[in-house]
């Protein structure tokens, strides 16, 4: 087993709400009759079913309430046990499954209020991902900037499978703002299902849901780095969550070929995709998909050609690896420091700052 170092970020950690009624303290009077009236109970999204085992590690379930709900429990079993100095939350919770804009917008400022106030006031290791509208770029660019003045929020956070493709110069705004405010985009694992998980129709499985969340980071970086988002925005970072990272090689392969063979199309990537992966992309840890060989999984480290790619993630509450075996083995001593260290810092700018909104 390779074994963690103390003072590690964990860039993926999953604190979840109790109940939707956990958020009717940070919403307006409107909203919170809207809930109440429509007799809205929970907003539950299908990329974990709460039942499910990879929902939860069977030691991190609770007896009660949901897996992710207990601060002191994510303490104990996560940024305790692995001697983290900080670990960012990325609430998972279906805000962005609503179809409605002023929904939408409305949910999201709770969620985001509800993280500061529940999570990281409670302790000075937690940072916070903003959860933002997508549903409207406009209000979306306003709770980034709001929340912004709090700077525990060190990300802002989207799902891989929306609405259309994420390079789209329709979401370019979002990436203005995350640029101007040093904040990296963090592209998660998930749908708002307004479209099929996969590109031909519905599954009938979880499985393939869940499957097929590696060719939607695939099929968004394609999108990301042909429409030009980075080369109109250069200092922006993104980070793949829950993404995995073996297929990267082979896929910047085939990208790296047709770039070159159709590069007349796109004048505006004037850099090579591996060039732009390299600058501007980062990948989670877990769940690592690969064979428990490290020889294995060194020579796709050196496929990659960089180690400056990973970051640490224990995907807590979800179930990626058993006991303290959250990193796979082989891995030497410095690259295992660029993974828990190194590489979250140099990726987020502001996890040092500890300042909290007046």
């Amino acid at each position: 087993m390779t074994s963690p170092i103390a003072g590690g970020v964990d860039c993926d950690l999953h604190p979840a709400v109790p109940h939707l009624t956990s958020l009717l303290p940070y919403l307006n009077e409107y909203w919170r009759d809207q809930v109440t009236t429509r007799g809205m109970t929970d907003l539950i999204s299908q990329s974990y079913p709460t039942n499910s085992p990879i929902s939860s590690r069977p030691d991190w379930r609770p007896a009660q309430g949901k897996p992710g709900s207990s601060l002191a429990d994510m303490q104990r079993q996560a940024l305790d046990r692995f001697g983290a100095a900080y670990g960012i939350c990325n609430p998972l919770y279906g805000v962005q499954m609503v179809f409605s804009e002023d929904m939408a917008d409305a949910f999201c400022r709770a969620l985001n209020d509800w993280l500061a106030k529940k999570w990281l006031d409670k302790d000075e290791r937690l940072r916070g991902s903003i959860v933002i509208p997508v549903q409207s770029i406009e209000k979306a660019v306003a709770e980034i900037e709001r929340c912004a003045q709090d700077r525990r929020f060190v990300q802002v956070l989207m799902l891989v499978m929306g609405d259309m493709p994420l390079g789209k110069r329709h979401y370019w705004p979002i990436y203005a703002a995350a640029e101007r405010l040093g904040l990296p985009v963090g592209i998660h694992a998930g749908s708002a299902y307004h479209n099929p998980p996969t590109s031909v129709g519905w599954g009938s499985y979880h499985i393939e849901d869940y499957v097929a969340q590696a060719q939607a980071f695939q099929t968004q970086l394609t999108s990301l780095i042909v429409e030009g988002v980075f080369a109109r925005h250069p200092n922006l970072k993104m980070v793949m969550l829950e993404s995995g990272f073996t297929w990267l090689p082979p896929f910047l392969w085939r990208l790296h070929k047709f770039w070159r063979g159709v590069r007349m199309e796109t004048p505006w990537v004037d850099r090579a995709p591996l060039e732009i992966v390299r600058s501007n992309i980062r990948f989670s840890l877990q769940p690592v998909d690969a064979p428990p060989d490290g020889d294995t999984l060194n020579r796709l480290f050196d496929h990659m050609q960089s180690d400056e790619l990973i970051l640490f993630s224990t995907d807590y509450p979800h179930w990626q690896f058993d006991g303290d075996e959250v990193l796979p083995r082989g891995l030497s001593q410095d690259l295992v420091r660029k993974i828990m260290i190194d590489n979250p810092h140099a990726t987020y700018g502001r996890l040092k700052v500890k300042e909290k909104t007046p």
